[in-house]
């Protein structure tokens, strides 16, 4: 004889099962794939330019670059490397590795604003505004309100930090354009600004050679789209910065004559950030059917490379 109790219980069950089951298909058929579509944005325009507002007369063009690329990705583009699992931006990996390789360089930048540009000599003091702005940038772009790793307690969102450091690069700009911050347009300064750039360019093709060598000959390689993006996102922001710092130091590229030069390392700078394969493939080098994208990224940044070096070298002379 069947137990009434269990025969309802069975009935109950059943009930939830069909609605239990439509849900989950609704969440993971359709909340993250349809969220993560509209949320994936790469922004890699390269004639993006600063709005004149954020651009003040007799400021840093380079300086400006760099606060609106930050504003741009924390607020238009939207910051979606620290999204928790219960956003759709969670499930992304091409976009949120491309945004952390723009910070990545634009705090080594600004790091050289405050280590060389943004002051007479380096035995002189440092700007307060420049040191915050690149400490603010050092901040792990994971972070969300909460870290369990560290504390039960809220913590600083990785978008507030930034935006403090948005705040600060402009607070400098705004004292250089009224004359009370430095911004030493010497020959010297450029060429150590150039040298850290390729030495962060170095390291980003020997992420690459790594990569290429541990993953080639997996079938499928996981993280070879990590680091394709992470370095195309360095390339991008440093295109945009580079582009920038030839209008601030428009004089001595004139009066070298390093136009043609300069435009050759943009260029190679622009193909590296301008490559879009629809899927990163990390084939072996020699491969005579799919593509190594992660070789083809190595190629255009060691070109880069070399570029920079020749720039540096007639900045000498």
């Amino acid at each position: 004889m069947t137990d009434p109790a269990s025969g309802f219980a069975s009935r109950l069950r059943g009930r939830w099962l069909w609605p239990s089951a439509i849900a989950a298909l609704l969440v993971f058929g359709l909340y993250y794939p349809a969220g993560m579509l509209i949320v994936h944005k790469i922004d890699d325009n390269l004639d993006y330019q600063v709005a004149d507002a954020a651009m003040p007369q007799g400021g840093s063009r380079a300086v400006a670059m760099a606060a609106a690329l930050v504003d741009r990705e924390i607020r238009q583009t939207g910051w979606v490397a620290n999204d928790p699992f219960f956003l759709p931006g969670s499930m992304l990996d091409n976009m949120p590795n491309y945004q952390l390789g723009m910070i990545h360089a634009l705090g080594r930048f600004a790091f050289e604003m405050v280590d060389q540009l943004g002051r007479t000599r380096g035995s002189s003091q440092t700007d307060g505004d420049l040191q915050e702005a690149a400490g603010l940038l050092q901040y792990s772009g994971t972070k969300w309100l909460f870290d369990f790793s560290t504390s039960l307690l809220p913590t600083a969102k990785s978008e507030t930090q930034y935006d403090k450091a948005v705040r600060s690069l402009r607070r400098y700009n705004e004292r250089l354009a009224a004359g009370n911050a430095i911004f030493e347009r010497r020959a010297d300064n450029l060429i150590s600004t150039l040298d850290r750039i390729a030495l962060d360019v170095g390291s980003a093709s020997a992420a690459i050679d790594q990569r290429i060598h541990e993953g080639s000959g997996l079938w499928i390689d996981t993280q070879s789209d990590d680091v394709f993006y992470s370095v195309k996102g360095q390339a991008y922001a440093y295109y945009m910065v580079l582009r920038e710092l030839r209008s601030d130091f428009g004089n001595i590229i004139r009066d070298k004559e390093l136009g043609p030069t300069w435009d050759q390392m943009m260029a190679s700078f622009a193909a590296a950030a301008d490559l879009r394969p629809l899927i990163v493939h990390n084939a072996r080098p020699d491969a005579m059917i799919l593509p190594n994208h992660l070789a083809s990224m190595g190629f255009y940044m060691l070109r880069a490379r070399t570029q920079i070096r020749e720039v540096s070298n007639i900045l000498l002379k």
